[in-house]
């Protein structure tokens, strides 16, 4: 089968109770379309939170989310139907960067995770998944992605006390869709608290839309070129940690719903995860990463096409061709962005607990509790340590603690036969 080719799916038109549309099939395309603009709508918002926050052109983020699906569709030769949106995970060392050297900076950073999470994906694609599984236990990669989360805190408050009536709006607005609502709706609770809180405020007349007027209707994005600091790009080793897991996780996910053995595509996904953030680094993206909610609307509709993401794909490039678009989400207001920080930060730290749960971490074992406890403290603390022109900062630190102190313990653990 070439690579845009899908066997018809029977009829066409629809799922009959107990089947799936499997990866290399499809609908009849004007279903197929539907089913992709689903995947649009899904991963919108989320996609478009991290350029928001950060203060990157949300146009070029969308454009290379696109892209970056495309690629991953190729690299994993159809065979994992995922879309690639933008990670929470770049959200703080981005925003280290940007305040000690400006976008370009904070770019060079995003490329050098790129490069790393590609360099990983070519290991594992001869060595296998297992010596990732070795190193980045459930202690440490839930302990890692809480403190990416939780160390934004600070962000969250600075934001929330500039328009505290208007963040209180988002937050309550996120809390009454998502305890409302059902599906589609349930699952962009975030972005639907952003659409909520931004009305309050243009009603309230704070917004400034001069750059929504001055916007053109269809231009190509606008692309930054990055500049490296290797005292930035520290900032950013953590974020490849968490996409590892990220990726495998998805992966491993996308194999239990749709019955498919798809070890075999573990080191091409995160190859292809890494390419993807590559040139979105290039160009003045955001990071990519596998997206679990798209995941949701298969588990959905029971169809795992990989058609369907060629359609979003295409549909995310064609919409970020639209700077008055870019422009429309860019005015986002403080007020706005500190109701969404602090629901989604926390949403961040608690899916570092999950992650403890879900693998029944043992919190009776001396070595987890002290990893976990000392990991959360410097991370939320930020703990930052200063030598030179470089500057390790709680993240980091706590991710040189989790990682290595914990292989570091294991070894005495069994040193002393424990």
């Amino acid at each position: 089968m070439s690579l845009l080719s899908w066997k018809l799916h029977g009829n066409g038109k629809s799922v009959g109770a107990g089947e799936v549309v499997s990866t290399d099939e499809r609908l009849a395309w004007p279903l197929t379309i539907g089913v992709g603009i689903q995947h649009i709508c899904a991963m919108f918002g989320a996609t478009f939170l991290v350029p928001i926050i950060t203060h990157f052109p949300p146009s070029t983020t969308l454009f290379f989310s696109g892209i970056g699906t495309i690629l991953f569709l190729i690299i994993t030769q159809n065979k994992v139907p995922s879309y690639l949106g933008s990670s929470f995970a770049f959200l703080a060392p981005i925003g280290a960067a940007m305040t000690n050297g400006g976008m370009a900076v904070a770019l060079g950073g995003i490329l050098a995770t790129g490069v790393l999470l590609a360099l990983v994906g070519l290991i594992v694609k001869q060595a296998g998944i297992g010596w990732v599984n070795w190193l980045l236990p459930p202690v440490v990669t839930g302990s890692i992605v809480m403190i990416i989360g939780l160390n934004l805190a600070g962000a969250a408050k600075n934001n929330f006390v500039t328009a505290p009536v208007t963040a209180i709006v988002t937050l309550a607005g996120v809390a009454i869709v998502g305890a409302a609502t059902k599906g589609f709706l349930n699952r962009i609770s975030i972005f639907a608290g952003l659409v909520i809180g931004y009305a309050f405020a243009w009603l309230h007349g704070d917004m400034n839309f001069d750059g929504v007027k001055a916007a053109k209707w269809v231009a190509m994005p606008n692309f930054t070129t990055p500049t490296f600091k290797m005292s930035a790009i520290v900032l950013f080793i953590p974020v490849v940690l968490v996409l590892i897991a990220e990726n495998v996780g998805h992966v491993k996910a996308v194999s239990a719903m749709t019955g498919k053995d798809l070890d075999d595509q573990m080191g091409n996904a995160l190859l292809a995860d890494g390419l993807a953030t590559t040139l979105a680094g290039a160009g003045g993206g955001s990071g990519t990463t596998t997206y679990a909610e798209n995941i949701g609307v298969m588990a959905a509709t029971r169809i795992y096409s990989t058609a369907a993401y060629w359609i979003a794909a295409l549909g995310a490039i064609i919409l970020s061709l639209s700077p008055k678009f870019g422009a429309v989400l860019s005015a986002t207001p403080a007020g706005v962005l500190g109701g969404i920080g602090v629901v989604l930060y926390g949403m961040i730290g608690i899916l570092g607990a999950k992650i403890w749960i879900e693998n029944k971490v043992n919190f009776g074992d001396s070595t987890n509790l002290f990893i976990a406890a000392t990991t959360v403290i410097i991370g939320i603390a930020d703990m930052s340590w200063h030598r030179g022109n470089y500057s390790f900062n709680g993240i980091v630190n706590g991710t040189l603690v989790a990682v290595i102190g914990y292989q570091l313990l294991r070894a005495l653990n069994k040193a002393v036969g424990k």
